[in-house]
């Protein structure tokens, strides 16, 4: 048996950034609260989980609702702003600017998946001839996340807190 204990090892899932699309917390536009972009039921009543299957803006708190067919997505952004969800360019509201840059997630598992990479002393990746090692969540956290691990872990203390207060 290994001497390192599995929590504080962490082994890349594989996980890429479209598999936390299916649910995106937002900031409402209507009135700053909690908001989700989740996928909108087609005509059948079935929730297609594509990346471009329709999507649904809901604010339970001021009733806004705003569909969304298919179609583009943006998931590039400059990485000096605020992160926006890909379907209606709302801000996300799991984010926090730190002075390196920003930590964002789509929804708390992601935050989860960056919290854990972060804290880990022992971070296992995808072998280098492993065809899509480049493409996962954590192989594109940019470099000052690995070297900074303070900042970004109360950075997510912040970004998990705001969920709580709401």
């Amino acid at each position: 048996m290994s001497s390192i204990s599995s929590h504080r090892r962490f082994r890349d899932p594989r996980s890429t950034k479209y598999d936390f699309l299916t649910s995106v917390i937002v900031r409402c536009p209507g009135c700053e609260k909690v908001a989700h972009v989740e996928t909108a039921p087609d005509p059948t009543g079935e929730h297609d989980q594509g990346l471009f299957a329709s999507r649904r803006l809901i604010c339970r708190n001021c009733g806004m609702a705003k569909e969304r067919s298919g179609g583009a997505v943006t998931l590039h952004r400059d990485p000096h702003a605020p992160a926006t969800d890909p379907y209606f360019g709302v801000r996300l509201w799991l984010q926090a600017e730190t002075r390196h840059g920003w930590v964002w997630a789509y929804n708390l598992e992601h935050l989860n998946l960056i919290r854990r990479f972060v804290q880990a002393p022992l971070r296992e990746g995808i072998p280098w001839h492993d065809h899509g090692r480049r493409m996962t969540v954590v192989a594109r956290l940019p470099g000052w996340m690995h070297k900074n691990r303070d900042e970004v872990l109360r950075a997510i203390v912040r970004i998990h807190d705001s969920l709580i207060r709401t």
